[in-house]
């Protein structure tokens, strides 16, 4: 029954099948190695909290190399790639026109602190092709995009206060470093160590879907929120895909008391479509920020908006922001060569529909096994759930207890040559490099795993 099940709902020949049950672990010995000499240099042994491979099992993979949709580790493991280095690799690794591009560039140096043709020509290639923004400046990562969209919203509107939503993630800069409080509408409390509660008190935490606490909100502070700022779909922490009407009235309500909307982009820009989720819920916020992937995953990030917005930033206004590799000439190689490839005819067309049957495939087979499973999925981005739930618009509406079960999947996935982030709340992504027999072969190891799961 399990045989035909798989062959059903992979689509796949008996001949090509994999031996199912239990797998033993694969050799980590000297990822360990590494691990273990790399806790003497930086905290936790990691340069980012979540490659620590904390909520999954076992001790982090040392990377050595990738290709196409592989990633091979510094034990000789092999796995499909389904992180992407968190999204932005969307050709898949090391892909021969990035690469091409970049290594020319290097040849004539890795950075001048100076202007270059190649800034022009990557800003043309995103300003000729997206309608919701006008003029745009290039940083150094998603983070500092953010950080620099808050402090344009604040100087443009002359108020302090921010809304952000429950379940979104800015990155780690300080006045976004807030977490809920408890009450409808509340001022964020600190969720690291070293954010000064004034900092927080400047920053409201509400729950995402909620119109009301919105509402609330601008009634209790009136005059004085500068922006709301929200993912373009929350991606952060689930994939909490939101509805069209709340986005737009989340537009609404922004205008009616001058205040900016910030759509930050750094997963969803130029993964759904080109123009990204402002495009995908066809609203124009006032700010967009956009993170790696306009770099082909390079360190890079932007931030773009209405030329009369964008002029309040130095050397033409007031706000500040400066960086030494801003524009960096090797990263704006690779954006170029990137959104080159992403311009091409029916390029996301093509990404979308086999992401969409790579998911649907997997749904099935949970479906029908009556595996406590919902896969969510929006573009090439989609997220395992161990829930019954058809929707989940909010972070509180995640039942955490089921991280447990991402484990033991995590765990049975790396096993079989499959590779998700280490967490049960970040997302997948598919990449123009996964083809038909990459991703049937994924299916049947996520089939096995889920087994295994649900085999108690």
């Amino acid at each position: 029954m399990l045989d035909a099940l798989k062959k059903a709902f992979a689509g796949n020949d008996e001949q090509n099948a994999v031996a199912s049950g239990k797998k033993g672990d694969i050799s980590r010995e000297r990822s360990s190695e590494l691990y273990e000499k790399a806790q003497q240099y930086f905290p936790g042994g990691v340069n980012s909290p979540v490659r620590a491979f904390k909520s999954v099992h076992g001790t982090p993979l040392f990377i050595e190399r990738g290709d196409g949709c592989f990633l091979w580790d510094a034990d000789g493991n092999q796995f499909i790639d389904f992180c992407c280095s968190w999204g932005p690799l969307i050709l898949g690794h090391n892909h021969p026109k990035i690469r091409e591009k970049v290594t020319k560039t290097l040849e004539k140096g890795l950075s001048f602190g100076a202007p270059t043709a190649l800034e022009n020509e990557l800003a043309e290639l995103i300003l000729k092709h997206n309608r919701y923004i006008e003029k745009l400046r290039f940083v150094s990562s998603g983070t500092e995009a953010v950080m620099s969209a808050i402090r344009l919203a604040r100087g443009y509107t002359g108020r302090d206060k921010i809304i952000k939503f429950d379940g979104c993630y800015h990155g780690h800069s300080d006045s976004l470093l807030v977490k809920a409080g408890s009450g409808l509408v509340t001022f964020g409390e600190t969720s690291s160590a070293g954010v000064p509660k004034a900092f927080a008190d400047e920053t409201l935490v509400i729950p995402l879907a909620d119109r009301e606490a919105v509402e609330a909100a601008f009634s209790e502070f009136k005059g004085q929120i500068a922006a709301v700022i929200i993912e373009g779909i929350p991606a952060n922490n689930g994939l909490l895909i939101q509805e069209p009407e709340y986005i737009h009235f989340l537009r609404n309500i922004t205008k009616e008391n001058g205040a900016l909307l910030i759509f930050d982009e750094v997963i969803t820009g130029f993964r759904l479509g080109f123009e990204g989720a402002a495009a995908y819920y066809d609203v124009q916020p006032d700010i967009l920020t956009y993170g790696k992937i306009i770099g082909g995953g390079m360190p890079v990030g932007a931030y773009g908006a209405s030329a009369e917005l964008m002029s309040r930033i130095s050397p033409d206004g007031g706000v500040y922001q400066a960086g030494t590799l801003s524009g960096n000439p090797v990263a704006m190689a690779a954006g170029i060569a990137q959104l080159t490839e992403l311009r091409s005819s029916g390029f996301y067309k093509n990404l979308n529909q086999k992401t969409a049957e790579f998911v649907e495939a997997v749904q099935r087979y949970a479906t029908a096994k009556n595996y406590k499973v919902t896969l969510f999925n929006v573009g090439s981005i989609f997220w395992f759930a161990f829930t019954n739930q058809s929707t989940i618009r909010a972070a509180s509406d995640i039942d955490h207890s089921t991280m447990e079960l991402y484990k033991t999947f995590h765990r049975e996935l790396l096993n079989r040559g499959v590779y998700l982030g280490p967490s049960g709340y970040e997302v997948g992504f598919v990449s123009a490099a996964h083809n038909k027999t990459q991703l049937e072969k994924a299916k049947r190891a996520i089939f096995e795993s889920l087994d295994e799961v649900f085999r108690h």
